[in-house]
């Protein structure tokens, strides 16, 4: 007997724990060796000594919860699936059926997809993110582009024994640098005070913010380089909002380092009411110079399906003076809205702060939405736009041209 014992464990130590190994059920196994050999034994016993019974139940309860646990383990795993997982499986399948999908996404963009109401909000956002993608693979690709050129160019000024212009250029840069922001720290305190409204988040879309964001840094970015900046305040600005993880993610670590003010306090409760000024396309008022006393206002805020009046309305509200840029007086608009980015207000309020030349100002509007600056009075131009248009549609064709040539002899020339 005691040989069919050791016959019995060899067997199980090189056929059936290695398996158990395996699959991580060794110490289970074990256990059923253990109670065969105590079977046999008590076999071996039981033959000997007829009264003594074999414990059969302790037996099958041992195997029976064996095979429980290992069912269950089957069970639970496809349940214990992440969400995660179950995303990347389907942007998988939507990648090989041939749809916008982006190639690399993160964490915190999964969850966004997943938690879009719909199917459809879940394709525009993985158009977005495919796009930004391209754009920001064609970017990289220009930029590789322009170093290799760069280092051309430089191995052609070595040649020529030129490389101490170089040298110089980058010494000059970093010089630069610095005295952007001494100027930037000098506004801090001597500066006219700029403020940036940052209570429009629920007014906009993911996309719409993170078009704010670049934007505001596209203005801060100007505003240093400039002789005399403004005093750049975000007021209104909540911690953890999109606002601010769109902050973080375009400055990185340069963010808290930026030389601006970043309050969650309203303009209000910083500046008294009378000096505040908030420009505003929706104004009734038309601005008609730059004043140097007063600080202004501009609403931080992308708006890509133009909702008229949500800035004006929120001045009213607060019972702030606002006013308009006075577009139609010095530009002959012809098409689009008369609503512009948060980077050309900025290019606008410094050349008028600097020169005070509406003229030079009005230069950074983009030339696709006007067709010339004014020359002449505003009402004498409308009334020849208006006697064109009458004639363009062809009503008292004879009559219009006759008091046209009667009353303007001259053309009218733009600029």
């Amino acid at each position: 007997m005691q040989c069919a014992n050791m016959l019995l464990r060899k067997i199980v130590r090189s056929s059936v724990l290695p398996f158990a190994a395996q699959h991580g059920m060794k110490k289970d196994l074990f256990l059923l060796s253990r109670t065969l050999s105590l079977s046999l034994c008590l076999k071996q016993d039981n033959a000997c000594e007829p009264s003594e019974k074999l414990d059969l139940d302790e037996w099958k309860k041992v195997m029976k919860s064996g095979l429980q646990e290992e069912v269950s383990e089957t069970v639970s795993e496809p349940k214990e699936l992440s969400s995660l997982a179950a995303a990347r499986e389907t942007l998988e399948m939507w990648r090989l059926a041939g749809r916008a999908v982006p190639e690399n996404m993160s964490e915190e963009q999964l969850k966004t997809f997943m938690e879009c109401p719909s199917k459809s909000a879940k394709k525009k956002y993985l158009k977005y993110l495919h796009l930004k993608e391209l754009h920001k693979k064609s970017h990289r690709r220009k930029m590789d582009e322009k170093r290799e050129r760069r280092l051309e160019a430089q191995d052609q000024a070595s040649d020529t024994n030129e490389t101490k212009k170089s040298s110089f250029v980058y010494l000059s840069s970093r010089t630069m640098d610095k005295v952007y922001h001494w100027r930037a720290a000098q506004s801090m305190i001597f500066g006219q005070p700029l403020v940036f409204d940052m209570s429009y988040e629920k007014e906009m879309s993911v996309r719409e913010v993170t078009n704010t964001v670049k934007q505001i840094a596209l203005s801060e970015s100007f505003n240093r380089k400039t002789v005399d900046p403004f005093h750049i305040h975000f007021c209104n600005f909540k911690e953890d909002s999109l606002y601010h993880k769109e902050f973080t993610k375009q400055y990185r670590e340069a963010w808290d380092k930026l030389l601006i003010t970043v309050t969650d306090q309203c303009y209000t409760e910083i500046f008294p009411k009378d000096k505040l000024i908030y420009l505003t396309a929706d104004s009734p008022k038309v601005m008609k110079k730059f004043d140097h006393d007063k600080i202004y206002i501009v609403g931080s805020m992308v708006d890509k399906s133009i909702k008229t009046g949500v800035s004006l309305a929120r001045a009213k509200r607060l019972g702030l003076e606002t006013a308009a840029l006075p577009l139609d007086k010095y530009l002959l608009w012809s098409t689009g809205a008369k609503n512009l980015t948060l980077d050309q207000m900025m290019h606008i309020l410094l050349t008028l702060k600097d020169t005070a030349d509406w003229k030079k100002a009005l230069e950074f509007v983009p030339k696709r939405k006007y067709c010339g600056f004014v020359n002449k009075p505003v009402k004498e131009l409308k009334k020849r736009l208006d006697l064109i248009n009458t004639l363009k549609l062809g009503r008292g064709r004879e009559g219009v041209e006759k008091q046209f040539a009667k009353n303007h002899s001259k053309k009218y020339t733009l600029k």
